[in-house]
């Protein structure tokens, strides 16, 4: 059940309207189920209309007016509340619907429980699945009611009621959720023939302005040089940068001025001191070094993207939220980087998702620096023309995304899981679509049948309760594939085998054998071990297994026990 709340200075006019048939066609057998004292004049049910409606009114103003007289009355005196069920819900009688009436006035203080002096209200059904209550503020000792975060208390008493009566319960939110669009700016959008209204374009725009920069200067550049967008910077008289507001060029007032929404307008992490925070903590990339030696963006983008799941379950919230903002970033600027098929899909994902990039944990951004690094040099680095490496990097984010949920599931997020699981089918689409081609191609060159039953044994050694499933994918000759072409370039295909399922569980993995391919191919790009580090390895290796050592330890494992130190002489 949702509630929609409003003040006004038209006692007469709400009550026209929510009593009217003729221009409003979806209102049937408008009546009152409910009232301050129970003895309200229905004009719903009276055979003089006008008369009663007048009556109604005047009884609804009487204490305004006593109020007026002292010059105490607030200027917006009338209170109006829609409360509209589901669509799926029953259809709820008369007399339910008053006893929610009677519930919500008395949580939001307009009448109190108890109280003799409350203020004077009706609740008026004109249609099978909402009411709409209206109230005057002034209450009977000619006091204003106090009904301060009215909406909150509301929807608290909804959510309430709606398991008690078995209705559907709806998705609440933390109040850390961009601001939605008005109806007017909807059908504004409809008019001008936009798909969607310009705050929601404006929106998109200026959170892909802040994932590409890399300063606030260079933020307020980009922002300026997009088509079709209006920048405006507002200044202290001191001369520092207040804050920011932006139009769209298509989207005007009836003078013709353009409408202006300002950062935090827009969402609450776009206000310019939001935005400042953020950057400063970006990590500079590279860009002396040659290009042959410069590192892969997009596999350091894959790798620190990997990393979150496990930043997920540590305990610290504050870089947790950090990690999944950095995520967003990563979401909001791969639409400019894709080719033009993939793009609905990605700008889809990364709209929706930014509704899970925040909650009321206050996110210390400095945690994620290696990501956000990392996202604006992949904008500086053409996308690999395979694919492969855009199916890494989406292979990895649907994981993020599973562990997203999980995250904000156990902080009772609600709106930020289903933003996260409707994120997670536009991106599951984009791999999809994504993935085919540069697995097929890796598939064609896979090794023998002599050494595809070697990474069987492998498999079997390094994920045991995933090798049945990884050998019966048709991915698994891309797999081998990937390990052959890791042994040519000088790998150990064992140990690289240990080393990628070692990285991060298989287990919310939808086809393990796909996560492993990107992984091995990854790990392969990195510099092979010369022979002497591979003798040394070798070496390692012998001694872990040596009767000194545990027999089950794996190799890496006890290579990384340090040795024993001798006893320091003690200082006389």
């Amino acid at each position: 059940m949702i509630a929609k709340i409003s003040s006004g200075k038209n006692t007469a006019g709400l009550i026209r309207y929510l009593f009217d048939t003729k221009r409003a066609k979806d209102h049937t057998d408008p009546h009152l189920v409910a009232s301050w004292d129970g003895l309200a004049p229905d004009p719903g049910r009276s055979d003089d209309f006008d008369a009663t409606k007048k009556l109604l009114v005047a009884d609804l103003d009487l204490h305004v007016k006593q109020a007026k007289w002292l010059g105490r009355a607030p200027d917006k005196y009338v209170w109006h509340c829609s409360l509209r069920a589901v669509e799926t819900d029953r259809h709820l009688s008369d007399e339910e619907w008053a006893h929610i009436a009677r519930r919500v006035v008395a949580a939001t203080g307009i009448a109190p429980d108890g109280a003799p002096d409350g203020c004077r209200w009706v609740a008026v059904r004109h249609a099978p699945d909402h009411i709409h209550i209206a109230a005057t503020k002034v209450r009977a000792d000619l006091r204003t009611a106090r009904h301060w975060n009215d909406y909150l208390t509301a929807d608290r008493e909804l959510a309430a009621i709606e398991k008690e009566y078995g209705l559907f319960q709806v998705v609440r939110g933390d109040r850390t959720a961009a601001r939605r669009t008005t109806r007017a700016e909807q059908e504004k959008a409809h008019r001008s023939g936009q798909q969607k209204p310009a705050r929601e374009r404006l929106r998109t725009l200026v959170r892909t302005a802040v994932a590409a920069a890399t300063s606030t200067e260079e933020f307020v550049h980009l922002l300026s040089h997009t088509d079709g967008v209006l920048v405006e910077v507002v200044y202290f008289p001191s001369g520092d940068v207040r804050g920011y507001k932006v139009a769209s060029e298509d989207t005007t007032t009836a003078d013709k001025k353009p409408v202006w929404f300002s950062g935090s307008g827009l969402a609450p992490d776009l206000s310019f001191p939001k935005i400042q925070k953020r950057l400063a903590g970006i990590e500079p990339q590279p860009t002396s070094q040659p290009v042959q030696r410069r590192p892969n963006p997009w596999h350091q983008a894959t790798a620190a993207t990997e990393r979150i799941p496990h930043h997920l379950d540590q305990t610290n919230d504050e870089a947790s939220q950090a990690h999944l903002a950095a995520f967003g970033e990563a979401l909001d600027v791969l639409p400019l980087l894709t080719p033009q098929t993939l793009r609905p899909q990605l700008q889809e994902a990364a709209a929706v998702f930014e509704r899970a990039t925040r909650s009321r944990v206050q996110a210390e951004h400095h945690h994620a620096r290696a990501l956000r690094g990392a996202v604006r040099a992949m904008l500086r680095e053409p996308i690999p023309k395979d694919g492969a490496g855009l199916a890494m990097f989406l292979d990895t984010a649907i994981l993020v995304v599973i562990a997203a949920t999980r995250w904000h599931q156990l902080r009772h997020h609600d709106q930020q899981v289903a933003a996260a699981q409707q994120t997670l089918l536009h991106l599951q689409a984009a791999y999809d679509q994504t993935a085919a081609a540069p697995l097929a191609a890796l598939a064609q060159h896979r090794p023998p049948q002599q050494a595809m039953d070697r990474h069987i044994r492998h498999l079997h050694q390094a994920v045991p309760e995933h090798a049945e499933q990884i050998i019966e994918d048709p991915a698994f000759n891309a797999l081998t594939a990937a390990l052959a072409e890791a042994e040519t370039a000088g790998h150990n295909p064992e140990q690289l085998l240990q080393q990628a399922a070692d990285q991060r569980t298989l287990d919310d993995a939808r086809r393990p054998a796909q996560v492993l391919t990107w992984r091995i191919q990854r790990l392969s790009a990195r510099q092979a071990p010369s022979e002497r580090a591979r003798a040394a390895q070798a070496r390692s290796t012998v001694r872990a297994e040596s009767p000194a050592q545990r027999p089950s330890a794996p190799a890496h494992e006890a290579a990384a026990v340090p040795a024993p130190q001798p006893p320091r002489a003690r200082r006389r």
